[in-house]
């Protein structure tokens, strides 16, 4: 038996263009815009609270824990208004989270926020198989902070003992994230290059979840 931590945007579902969407509604009123290529390049690993800080400095701001809150709590609805109506599932990914939990514990370990998670798991028709979200809410330190990933180890163990775990993930932030917990990290390219994605760490890298097979996240030969 081995579990499985999926990242969650980027790995499961596409709606990176909705959170880029939903920040930049976010910020209008401040008139602060972000352009597609900052937000792949500097923000897109960032839960909420850390995008919106790095976006208020890089803008020339000193942004309080207020000021965070308050973008956060705007974003919120943003969101969920457009996913509601625009959520895009990477295709194999059903098939792939529900073969993976016949073979052990599946977990989400993700800077999005736990609402967001699991209205899309609802939608997905997944959430009962899924047993634990860790989100922004539970690690306060984003990827690629290993913070999440040792609280997903640590519900692991009082869910079974002794059972080994392996992370999918997508962004270059969460393999290093994945691999600072000590975890083998194999990444899916649908955000950033193949060698990017090896030149950061991962163990394995596949370019669409079709390629993700057990053997590969199992560690077979």
């Amino acid at each position: 038996m081995i579990a499985t931590f999926f990242d969650f945007n980027g790995v499961l579902v596409d709606d990176e263009h909705v959170h880029l969407q939903a920040y930049r509604a976010a910020l209008a009123p401040r008139g602060i815009p972000i352009s597609d290529a900052a937000y792949a390049e500097r923000y897109l690993g960032f839960d909420d609270a850390g995008a919106f800080r790095a976006i208020l400095e890089d803008a020339g701001e000193s942004p309080s824990d207020d000021d965070v809150r308050a973008l956060v709590e705007a974003k919120k609805p943003e969101y969920m208004a457009l996913i509601a109506t625009s959520l895009k599932v990477f295709p194999g990914a059903r098939e792939l989270l529900r073969r993976r939990a016949l073979r052990g514990p599946v977990a989400i370990v993700s800077g999005a926020l736990e609402h967001e998670i699991l209205y899309c798991l609802g939608v997905m028709g997944l959430l009962d198989l899924v047993a634990f979200v860790v989100s922004a809410e539970h690690a306060p330190r984003c990827k690629p902070d290993p913070q999440g990933y040792l609280i997903a180890l640590t519900r692991l163990q009082h869910l079974s003992s002794e059972t080994p775990a392996v992370v999918l993930e997508d962004s270059l932030e969460g393999i290093r994230s994945a691999k600072a917990a000590g975890l083998r990290c194999i990444a899916v390219a649908h955000t950033y290059p193949v060698d990017a994605l090896i030149s950061e760490g991962a163990d394995a890298v596949a370019t669409t979840l079709d390629e993700v097979t057990d053997a590969l996240l199992d560690g077979a030969p």
